[in-house]
């Protein structure tokens, strides 16, 4: 594979507009969007590098601490649908409503079933364990997939719910690093996307598999590099009318409370989005002390895709959704929500929240808050930390919460 692609700057143009143009937006509006110019000059002298841990204190969970303290907008309203789950990281609901859950400190996959439709969670199993860094995972025609720091496994669903023999698909992902926690979606071109993060905070990663986005056929095979630059894209869906494929990449550490920002990116084939040379618009990272092989980080980054939309730095974006189901009113329709786990270094914190990012005509057009209350004593404790989102078949959104252990269901109520 070849080391760190660089696309020109005519086939960036070029990519750019016709993606706009599929989702129905016009050359003058891609112009628009497109037309602020890049900052590939490092800062003269940058500031002193900055930041310190500052991790609100975890306050125990309780309903009623969750009825206090939470916030959604008019109309909706939230189930406590399952507590005690330890460390539920991302989950995927079957056709037929049972919710499969990956728990990453216990190392195994839980099944959670709703038996009498009270809102709750009254039936719960491991079905699967052993997996050490269990992350990742996906349904496709009554098969789960699963997605460790190294590996890509996949079973077939019982007529109970319960998990015939996993199989090993991939054995050979990149040495995890800092950065473990890989997940995997299938895509409209119904190919196996998984998200492979960096090792380090910030360092030109010797695997050229590290910090990419990877597409393999369903059974692990042809696995090639889709896109890079990408220090961690955990959370990525594609736009249910466009089909463009979304993500957000989280921005390095230790450069200050506010750079570098998270970003969303319209991720491209055969795009390299600039890490760990740039970030945002293609703004040039003065703290990486060395050049990229055979170039200027200067020269390297007027070479690479900017993001689309920028977040408030060290919130974690980690899932990333587009809601397609009727439930929820129309204006909901077509945009994504993203979990903001929350900041460990930032004052004040930033993240512990879910947002809402709105779409209109197939393009991002800003964030709001949708869930958020996590974060209480005025940023110095929190009883929650987002991180899965699924979508039921009859359209409420669940969301998980690692650092408690609960699940929550959210749903339209109307106003």
């Amino acid at each position: 594979m070849q080391r760190r692609r660089i696309l020109t700057s005519t086939v960036v143009m070029f990519s750019i507009l016709a993606t706009l143009l599929a989702a129905g937006t016009s050359p003058q509006q891609a112009d628009a969007r497109t037309a602020a110019a890049p900052n590939t000059q490092s800062a003269s002298p940058p500031p002193e590098p900055g930041g310190k841990i500052v991790e609100p204190a975890k306050l125990p969970f309780s309903e009623q601490l969750a009825r206090d303290n939470l916030r959604l907008p008019a109309g909706f309203w939230f189930d406590v649908w399952a507590t005690g789950l330890g460390n539920p990281r991302n989950l995927v609901v079957a056709p037929n409503g049972t919710v499969y859950v990956t728990r990453r400190e216990q190392g195994d996959v839980v099944m959670l079933k709703d038996s009498n439709n009270d809102a709750r969670a009254d039936q719960m199993r491991v079905v699967a364990s052993g997996l050490q860094y269990i992350n990742g995972i996906a349904w496709r025609a009554n098969q789960l997939y699963l997605a460790t720091d190294q590996k890509v496994l996949r079973a077939p669903i019982r007529g109970d719910g319960t998990l015939g023999p996993l199989r090993t698909l991939i054995a050979d992902l990149p040495d995890a690093g800092q950065h473990p926690n890989r997940t995997l979606e299938f895509g409209p071109d119904g190919k196996l996307y998984i998200s492979v993060g960096s090792t380090c905070n910030a360092c030109d990663d010797s695997d050229p598999e590290s910090a990419t986005l990877l597409v393999a056929n369903p059974d692990g095979s042809n696995r090639r590099i889709y896109a890079e630059g990408l220090r961690n894209t955990i959370g990525f869906d594609w736009h249910p009318g466009s089909k463009q494929l979304w993500g957000m990449d989280h921005g390095s550490d230790w450069r200050g409370n506010d750079q570098p920002p998270e970003e969303l990116n319209l991720i491209q084939d055969q795009g390299n989005y600039g890490w760990p040379w740039c970030y945002a618009n293609k703004q040039v990272d003065p703290y990486i002390p060395n050049q990229p092989k055979g170039t200027t980080k200067e020269a390297y980054c007027a070479q690479t895709l900017p993001s689309v939309l920028t977040y408030t730095a060290h919130s974690a974006p980690l899932d990333f959704l587009f809601y397609a189901k009727g439930q929820f009113p129309a204006q909901f329709q077509g945009d994504a929500f993203v979990t903001m786990r929350g900041s460990w270094n930032r004052e004040p914190p930033s993240g512990y929240k879910v947002v809402r990012l709105r779409f209109q005509n197939g393009w991002p057009v800003g964030y709001e808050d949708f869930m958020t209350g996590f974060l209480v004593d005025n940023g110095r404790a929190q009883f929650g930390r987002p991180v899965g989102l699924a979508v039921a078949p009859y359209g409420s959104l669940f969301v998980t919460d690692d650092t408690n252990g609960v699940i929550y269901r959210i749903s339209w109520a109307g106003q």
